[in-house]
């Protein structure tokens, strides 16, 4: 290095930064310095927990050096954003042992997922299955048990890059850096750690040849001995960005995590989920059924779910009717001329069904309800003393949903969802977002469901000017404050047409599903040209809330079977007393306690099969009902009945009124 150099270096690393930390303290630090610089001065434990940074609201790498005036926080294994720096680095150990096990497999992409990540991979000429997991995971703890770091290698040049790329037959990757070659690409590799001996290891430049490298943007741990606990959970099928004209591929799904305990304690909740799969508990209880002859994603419900079907519409109906909702029935079907004035061919087309020609017209089933609402509000005009205006309908719908995608009754092509639309003056949002908060309440009480709310703010790309979006956030932030609800704040993630409050369901689990959903429309009003006559005679633009509580009806029951694990509860199970008698000369006595249920409008059915009582019972418990009344000689004798409960087991002997008391 020349004097002058030398001297410049020197000069860089003589000048102090301050960084913001989350308390709102700075701490001086010299040029050059990273996080690990500034856990490190902290405390010695501080860098010993130390993951990676957070720094001005985006994840970096532990050694990120720092600029003046940057905001960071540290990441250690107790913030829950670790576990993706922890996961995304598994998924590059996984695809690197990929490549070792199967020298001929090609890389493409792998993020983190919800408890785990996983990777894709095309290998010509072998078809993975789960008996292939524990050699690659032999590989992958070998890996780790080197602990290789990981180093960004920055790409100077992109298309040498890419051609090296196509060299080595990584067509993904050249393909990838083809698209964000102008984002200021980088590799992440896998590098031996410098030798403490000095030797050939001692130089860490960049210019050591990595054991293996991905294109990514990281960030990820420092060194591969962070990894403490993993499994391979799965392999399945993919397409080249989702795509079936595109290639084949074949992913591998994992999860990682900061101790063996933590991992072992997953694996069992995994354990009982599968226990609780809503399509593995329709099997057994025959719930519902697809077919093939209809076509995937459609729906058949089988009596014992429609029933429950049929209880929840009801509760549905009468809560809506009792809070100033009128119901009303919408078509399946409409001209592609109402689509395009609503915007959905313009935004939507690729996720809805056409239909042939009717009447030289081209139709299309509905992929939302929202339009044919603001219809029927169109179609009288209205004043101001009407509003709001809340149209509620089971509407369903239909949406093309790649075949890769479609799951059980979570993921379907055609739905019903409990729709609602609110057309509201501006100072009427606050109460009506409210209302729906409280109705959401009722609705999710009745369930015995936990939830969280997520408000939604608006989006870089977005319609409708500044002032209108202050005044529909400030309202939701508003009204979620005098519910009393906390919620998360979700910047940027609102719709196009405007903010919206999210609720996340959380089930037996621990597991969250997406629930309920309000969202203020600039869009559709302005599209349709929607009026109503203000208090001064002018004809004014309403404010339209679109509102969902169960989501879909499909995606919802697979919640409560899954949480419930088929054992519904009383009101909405189809069957809720087996009566079973030990043999037939109890009938009569049988069927008198069903007549005395049946007036207080109890499901009771007798079992006179030719069966032993034990299995009776076992089918009984095996069907999920909620009671079981065993009837005998003693029994008749004494004018009582032998009551089991699902759950608890016998509950000893008790008269009739006793047991329908307690039902009440």
């Amino acid at each position: 290095m020349s004097e002058s150099a030398s001297s410049n270096k020197s000069s860089v690393e003589s000048k102090v930064i301050n960084v913001i930390l989350p308390d709102g303290s700075t701490r001086q630090l010299s040029s050059l310095s990273t996080g690990e610089d500034l856990a490190k001065e902290i405390s010695s434990r501080l860098l010993k927990d130390s993951i990676g940074l957070e720094i001005n609201g985006e994840l970096a790498d532990l050694k990120t050096i720092l600029k003046d005036q940057d905001k960071v926080k540290i990441i250690t294994i107790k913030d829950a954003q670790s576990l993706e720096f922890l996961r995304h680095s598994t998924a590059h150990i996984l695809a690197c042992a990929v490549q070792k096990v199967y020298p001929q497999a090609k890389i493409t992409i792998g993020p983190v997922i919800q408890d785990g990540f996983y990777y894709d991979f095309y290998i010509p000429d072998t078809n993975l299955s789960t008996e292939d997991l524990p050699k690659i995971e032999a590989e992958m703890q070998r890996i780790v048990d080197a602990g290789l770091e990981f180093r960004k290698i920055q790409i100077t040049n992109p298309d040498e890059q890419i051609k090296e790329f196509i060299q080595q037959g990584e067509k993904f990757k050249a393909e990838l850096l083809e698209k964000f070659k102008a984002e200021n690409p980088t590799q992440y590799g896998l590098f031996h750690p410098p030798s403490p001996e000095g030797g050939a290891n001692q130089d860490t430049s960049l210019s050591q040849d990595p054991v293996w490298s991905d294109l990514c943007r990281g960030p990820h741990i420092a060194n591969t001995k962070q990894v403490k606990a993993f499994k391979l959970l799965s392999v399945s099928s993919a397409y080249w960005h989702g795509d079936e004209k595109q290639e084949s591929l074949q992913r591998i799904y994992g999860t990682a995590w900061f101790s063996k305990a933590d991992l072992e304690a997953y694996l069992q909740r995994i354990e009982e989920a599968e226990r609780r799969d809503h399509r593995k508990l329709s099997r057994q209880h025959e719930l519902f059924s697809t077919h093939d002859e209809a076509g995937p994603g459609l729906i058949f419900w089988h009596p014992k779910l429609a029933f429950l079907r049929a209880r929840i519409e009801e509760f549905w109906k009468d809560l809506h009717e009792d809070n100033g909702y009128e119901l009303v029935f919408t078509p399946h079907i409409a001209r592609r001329e109402l689509w395009e004035t609503s915007g959905h061919t313009e935004f939507y087309m690729d996720n809805m069904f056409q239909m042939k020609q009717i009447d030289e017209q081209e139709y299309l089933l509905k992929p939302m309800n929202c339009p044919f609402h603001v219809l029927i509000f169109d179609s009288t005009r209205h004043s101001y003393r009407e509003l709001p205006i809340r149209l509620a309908e089971m509407g369903t719908v239909y949406r093309f949903e790649r075949s890769g995608a479609l799951h059980g009754l979570a993921r379907v092509r055609g739905f019903t969802q409990d729709d609602a639309h609110v057309f509201c003056t501006p100072n009427q949002l606050v109460d009506e977002v409210c209302a729906i908060i409280k109705l959401i309440d009722i609705v999710y009480s009745k369930f015995d469901l936990k939830y969280s709310a997520e408000l939604s703010t608006r989006p870089e790309e977005r319609i409708g000017e500044d002032g209108i979006w202050d005044m529909a956030e400030n309202a939701l932030k508003k009204a979620l404050e005098q519910s009393g609800l906390a919620y998360q704040l979700n910047e940027g993630d609102g719709a196009f047409y405007g903010p919206k409050i999210d609720f996340k369901l959380q089930d037996a689990l621990g597991r969250s599903w997406q629930g309920a959903t309000i969202q203020v429309d600039f869009n559709l009003p302005n599209r349709f040209e929607l009026k109503y006559t203000s208090s001064d005679g002018n004809l004014e633009k309403p404010v339209m809330l679109h509102r969902a509580i169960f989501g879909s009806l499909e995606r919802f029951t697979a919640l409560l079977i899954e949480n419930y694990a088929g054992a519904f509860p009383f009101w909405l199970s189809q069957k809720q007393v087996a009566i079973l008698p030990i043999s037939d000369r109890h009938n009569e006595y049988c069927k008198e306690i069903k007549e005395a249920l049946k007036k207080l409008k109890v499901r009771a059915n007798i079992d006179e099969r030719a069966e032993k009582i034990g299995a009776k019972i076992r089918d009984a418990q095996i069907e999920q009902i909620p009671y079981m009344l065993v009837i005998g000689d003693k029994e008749i004798d004494e004018k009582k009945i032998s009551v089991r409960d699902r759950r608890k087991g016998d509950l000893g002997s008790m008269s009739i009124d006793d047991f329908i008391e307690s039902l009440k």
